[in-house]
């Protein structure tokens, strides 16, 4: 029997990225980078200027969508993103704008 190891098993993150992150296509990068990693989820504007997300996916691939989010679309600049990694829930199939 092979049993399945901890880097193919799903989790969940909820991000917040800070920086000039609104208005530079920044949730369109997202999407198509979640998309292209297999990702499940969503990515929103806040009020406040910073952009959220919440990702599922095995825990590797989020690492890696996180290190491309750091470099951000050309017109944007990313200075910090806030990870609280939580179990996966499964309610997304897909990676979607909201908001």
């Amino acid at each position: 029997m092979v049993q399945e190891s901890k880097t193919n098993q799903r989790i969940g993150a909820q991000l917040l990225i800070h920086g000039r992150v609104q208005g530079v296509g920044f949730r369109f990068f997202a999407q198509d980078l979640a998309r292209q990693s297999g990702l499940s989820g969503w990515v929103r504007n806040l009020p406040d200027g910073t952009v959220e997300a919440l990702v599922e996916g095995s825990r590797q691939a989020i690492e890696d969508f996180i290190k491309k989010l750091e470099e951000g679309p050309s017109m944007g600049r990313v200075d910090d993103i806030r990870i609280q990694w939580q179990p996966a829930e499964g309610r997304a199939s897909d990676f979607s704008i909201t908001g």
